[in-house]
């Protein structure tokens, strides 16, 4: 496969054409923000930590037949993926109070949501992603109807199998961000990546963040942070190229 032009570049990846027309490449940078942008720093070996997870995840989301648009790695940074068209929404699950619902709603910090709570963020940076309901996005044209109950079927069937695996390696899967989009036959599936970017975990046991927390908040070393979790993750201590 080669690497073509640069399709899109986010806060912390970079998405290339190849010279297959419905497959990308995403590479994994070592970048991090926080705070909408308002917050940044480099880190070396950020990228291998959020890739290795992503594609673990990924690959463990096919095997359970919810399809992703993962089809390998090619460096231990860097993916290839199916091209999708993506869908305008960051689709938020929550199994525990924290961050923004606990500042914005009468929530207790750590409180149990049982069922979990799934929210959507319309993904515009201008307007700062704000929450949006199921009207909305009908009236936006953004999905059918029949496919906004595809996307929350999916999640609430991602959250399951994250939760399982996070909780049989000791951590607790507070909350989580997923994106979707369509592949040529118009078939729904989770796209962008899910890895301690987009997620919220605490250590079972202490309550200690093992995530993009350690980072916002200055809670100690975020690298060690996301090694040692990654390593919880995959139970791969090295890392490897698939």
């Amino acid at each position: 496969m080669k690497k073509g032009e640069l399709l899109y570049q986010g806060k912390a990846k970079s998405v290339y054409r190849t010279d297959a027309p419905q497959e990308l490449v995403v590479e994994f940078r070592d970048d991090i923000t926080a705070f909408d942008g308002g917050k940044k720093a480099v880190l070396g070996g950020k990228g291998t930590c959020n890739a290795r997870v992503s594609a673990f995840f990924f690959e463990l989301l096919e095997k359970a037949g919810i399809r992703t648009h993962y089809l390998g790695m090619i460096s231990l940074s860097t993916m290839r993926v199916r091209f999708l068209s993506m869908i305008p929404l960051e689709v938020i699950v929550r199994n525990v109070a924290a961050g923004s619902l606990v500042q914005r709603y009468p929530f207790q910090q750590g409180q149990p949501l049982d069922p979990p709570i799934l929210v959507m963020d319309y993904k515009d940076d201008a307007r700062h992603d704000p929450m949006i309901n199921d009207e909305i996005i009908m009236a936006l044209g953004l999905v059918t109807a029949g496919e906004l109950s595809e996307i929350r079927r999916m999640a609430l069937s991602v959250n399951r199998l994250l939760c399982k695996h996070l909780k049989g390696k000791g951590i607790t899967l507070v909350d989580f961000k997923l994106e979707f989009g369509k592949d040529e036959a118009g078939v729904v599936m989770v796209g962008d990546e899910i890895s301690m970017d987009s997620m919220r975990l605490w250590d079972a046991g202490s309550g200690q963040s093992l995530d993009k927390d350690v980072y916002r908040f200055d809670k100690g070393d975020v690298m060690e942070a996301y090694r040692r979790v990654a390593e919880r993750i995959t139970g791969d201590a090295g890392g490897r190229s698939r």
